[in-house]
């Protein structure tokens, strides 16, 4: 039975979902238009026989509240660590998935005592360089066009649909779930405002503000990267890059994968997990 809860954490009301028992695995979604409900269901399932799963909603996504404050990287790992501490969950193995990727490293590094292992997947943080150079910086200063584009998502499951092209390998063989489950989160009134506060917090003219390239030899959780083959957010070069940097990191390339992992082949994310947890 999975339990829908949520705690305060510095004011802010963070919703979550847990179910199982056992050694405590922490999931962190992803940004733009993402929750725990989104990214994570046939992971989830595929972990609750055999571990306690939690899965919050980060601050300004999902069910959690949209309040004023900056939305980086760091503020993120803050809240993330509040919660762990307030449902005295840890240490963990803390897996995240892109912007919950980045989130997850930068709590590796602040908080080692809530983070028995770590995996990133196709992480933030992993290198400055913006994927559409000029334009995602432009896109990143007027956010009307975000806010437009949420528009005519909410008004059409078929452009939700197409808007995933750039997150997947293989758009056909998405999910009718995965599509749906976007579908709906994009209609919450406050769909899309949390991520262009964390662009405003971390997109700048020299790059993405939070990198962890100069604090790989900081990490100390063993690391299971996983990276999908055909993502063209960040490159595998990144991931590359940063097992070699990290002191106990070793890299997965998931080849049917491009940037959305745990909807492409929830199979093979849960096998790493597994995987991970035996590591520890």
């Amino acid at each position: 039975m999975v339990d829908e809860g949520a705690v305060t954490v510095e004011g802010a009301r963070i919703h979550y979902r847990a179910a199982g028992d056992g050694h405590p695995v922490v999931l962190l979604h992803g940004g733009i238009i993402d929750a725990a409900r989104v990214s994570w269901p046939p992971v989830f399932d595929r972990l609750t026989p055999e571990y306690y799963v939690l899965a919050p909603d980060l601050l300004g996504y999902g069910e959690s509240d949209l309040i004023d404050d900056t939305y980086s990287i760091p503020r993120h790992a803050e809240i993330v660590a509040g919660v762990l501490d307030t449902l005295d969950c840890g240490p963990v193995t803390l897996v995240g998935l892109s912007l919950g990727g980045g989130v997850a490293i930068q709590l590796a590094l602040d908080r080692p005592d809530l983070v028995e292992t770590l995996v990133p997947i196709d992480p933030f943080g992993l290198g400055r360089d913006l994927p559409n150079g000029r334009l995602s910086l432009f896109l990143a200063r007027v956010q009307v066009f975000n806010r437009i584009a949420i528009a005519a998502f909410r008004r059409s499951r078929r452009l939700t649909r197409a808007s995933l092209g750039g997150l997947v390998h293989d758009l056909d063989a998405l999910p009718a779930a995965a599509v749906d489950a976007v579908y709906e989160e994009v209609k919450r009134p406050a769909a899309g405002a949390a991520f262009r506060r964390f662009r405003d917090a971390e997109v700048s003219r020299h790059g993405y503000r939070t990198t962890f390239t100069d604090r790989y030899d900081d990490l100390v959780a063993p690391t299971r990267l996983l990276h999908g083959a055909h993502d063209e957010l960040f490159p595998v070069a990144w991931a590359e890059r940063a097992a070699e940097g990290i002191p106990d990191a070793e890299l997965h390339v998931l080849d049917d994968c491009a940037h959305w992992a745990p909807r492409e082949n929830p199979d093979a994310v849960a096998r790493h997990v597994d995987a991970a947890v035996a590591g520890r």
